[in-house]
């Protein structure tokens, strides 16, 4: 037995024996001070604990329950939201790992444009199954083949479960908007949202936007012709869709008429005002005569240019450059509004929005290159001298194909509202919307909401875990569990027992077989997705789970993250 005061022997594995300039030994032990590397567990769990922290924050945000958060700059901006793409764009994350969530919800955001929280939340819940597993004793590499192989089971379930709509673009030329799938599949999105009492309106507005610029030969739409813009003041009922462009810009003078019916644009990319030389020069005037020479060919020049516009037919002049009083007032003089230092983006869009052709010299312009609009008008916002510039066209030809239309459409949404926040919250609601009813022109399969397509996924891969040999049962079973954590959020948000929830839900859809009841968030009283057209769409729901998938691949084969040359764990 060891003597009670006896100090324990310090650890020799890394000791090294030497001997001093009188050939005595003495013994050196390496510092063991030095920070230990962590093995690969703890490596691959630190990782996990990372993306799980940012999942658990969009956790609560899910659903049409779920909480906003405030997000505040470094300058003390404040910004109010529940949109999961946002939220991670605005959160000042460190660690690698947790950054590659905040680029899945970008990955989401931008190919489908809806469901950003739930893929977040979808990856965290992958990743807490795999540790679990991993902790067993089973390989990483495993669990992700594992995993990889339920999705693909996943992806045929989905097609096996889901629905078509019907859309029919001539929905808006025959007033049956309110009736139409497009019209709910569109309220159903902003369920969530700051908008949700105006739900109605701004689904109309999404589905009026995507039919009057879609192209069903392609069965696609262009999002850069529909334009998203917010203006301070009024309410957010006073929101509206207009079939053309505005710009934040009045007319050079405040005599200028502010109504111009039929306008045909002269759209201008040249200055209005003298050539001068390209290079360096300098003009000496000695005499009264050489002044009043400089003047004369000044004005004339200033009439050449207003003669050239009136000869093209043009009565309403868009310039990308600004000019001087003078030709201001021969503008007046002749009758011919004008509006000075238009963007360049904005002057695109006028172009695009009228058929026109922006020209750059004035001995270019002619009639054929002119821009037609059926009504352009100034606006003022309340007891502010907040000006607007609408150019409008009333014809609507969105029944017609893409072949017949006579000119191309451009949309722009005006989004009214009392503050910054709320109007940036609504133009969000609006874009997610707008991607809803996009993908739905795509392609117009459908699944339904409320967790139900989670739950029967769920059930068919604990279904498919009993059919596996070795260690792939473990992985699917994983997989099942992590998939009902979709359902009890939801649950758990909407103020219910998440687990006394999901035991109802799994029970109902085995005992009916029926992959179409969820969780009623509501409170319908009615669980039953169908019925109550609660849905998302096939490709934004299938791009979820398989994007969820790759991502969790991705995490669990990275061991080390290499910094400047440096092991970080």
């Amino acid at each position: 037995m060891a003597h009670p005061h006896s100090m324990p022997m310090p650890d020799m594995s890394n000791a090294i024996v030497a001997q001093d300039e009188m050939g005595r030994p003495f013994i050196i032990v390496r510092d063991q001070s030095t920070k230990t590397k962590s093995s690969g567990l703890d490596a691959l769990r630190s990782h996990i604990q990372a993306a799980r922290q940012v999942s658990d924050i969009l956790r609560t945000s899910l659903g049409p329950r779920g909480l906003d958060k405030i997000l505040i700059s470094p300058d003390g901006d404040i910004n109010i939201t529940n949109d999961g793409a946002t939220i991670l764009t605005e959160m000042q994350i460190e660690n690698e790992i947790a950054k590659l969530l905040v680029e899945l919800s970008k990955s989401q955001d931008d190919e489908i444009g809806d469901g950003t929280t739930g893929v977040v939340i979808l990856a965290g819940a992958l990743l807490d199954q795999a540790l679990k597993l991993i902790e067993m004793g089973i390989h990483p590499i495993k669990v992700a083949n594992g995993y990889e192989k339920a999705s693909k089971i996943i992806s045929n379930h989905l097609d096996n479960i889901a629905d078509e709509i019907n859309i029919d673009k001539n929905d808006l030329s025959n007033n049956l908007l309110d009736s139409s799938d497009l019209f709910k599949a569109a309220k159903t999105s902003l369920g969530s949202k700051i908008v949700n009492k105006n739900h109605n309106q701004f689904a109309k507005m999404a589905v009026e936007s995507v039919l009057k610029v879609a192209d069903f030969n392609r069965n696609d739409v262009d999002f850069e012709l529909i334009k998203l813009q917010g203006k301070l003041g009024g309410s957010i009922s006073d929101s509206k869709t207009i079939n053309g462009v505005c710009i934040e810009k009045d007319f050079s003078h405040p005599q200028m008429k502010k109504i111009i019916n039929n306008a045909k644009i002269a759209i201008l990319s040249c200055p209005f005002e003298p050539p001068k030389p390209k290079t360096k020069h300098k003009l000496e005037i000695s005499d009264v005569d050489e002044f009043k020479n400089l003047q004369k060919y000044e004005s004339e020049k200033f009439i050449q240019m207003i003669d050239s516009i009136k000869n093209a037919g043009a009565n309403l002049i868009i310039c990308q450059w600004g000019f001087d009083d003078e030709a201001n007032s021969l503008l007046l003089a002749n009758d011919l509004p004008a509006v000075r230092w238009v963007g360049g983006s904005d002057i695109e869009s006028i172009a695009i929005a009228t058929k026109g052709s922006i020209v750059s010299r004035f001995e270019d312009l002619s009639s054929d290159k002119l821009g037609h609009a059926d009504k352009v008008y100034e606006v003022e916002f309340g007891t502010t001298r907040d000006k607007m510039i609408i150019i409008e066209n009333n014809e609507d030809n969105s029944a017609k194909s893409s072949l017949e239309r006579t000119h191309v459409n451009t949309v722009t949404n005006l989004i009214r509202g009392s503050n910054k926040m709320i109007v940036d919250e609504s133009i969000r609601s609006l874009h997610d919307s707008l991607c809803v009813v996009r993908n739905l022109i795509k392609n117009n399969k459908i699944v339904y909401g409320g967790g139900s397509v989670e739950t029967s996924c769920s059930l068919k891969i604990m279904e498919e875990a009993d059919k596996q040999k070795g260690i792939d049962q473990y992985a699917f079973r994983a997989f099942s569990q992590a998939l009902d954590v979709i359902p009890m959020s939801l649950a758990e948000n909407s103020g219910y027992n998440p687990i006394e929830e999901l035991t109802k839900l799994k029970a109902a859809q085995i005992s009916k077989n029926s992959p179409h009841l969820g969780i009623d968030c509501l409170g319908n009283n009615n669980n039953n997705m169908k019925e109550l057209f609660v849905i998302e769409t096939f490709i934004g729901k299938k791009q979820q789970l398989l994007l969820a998938t790759q991502l969790t691949r991705m995490i669990l084969k990275i061991n080390n993250v290499i910094v400047s040359g440096k092991d970080q764990y």
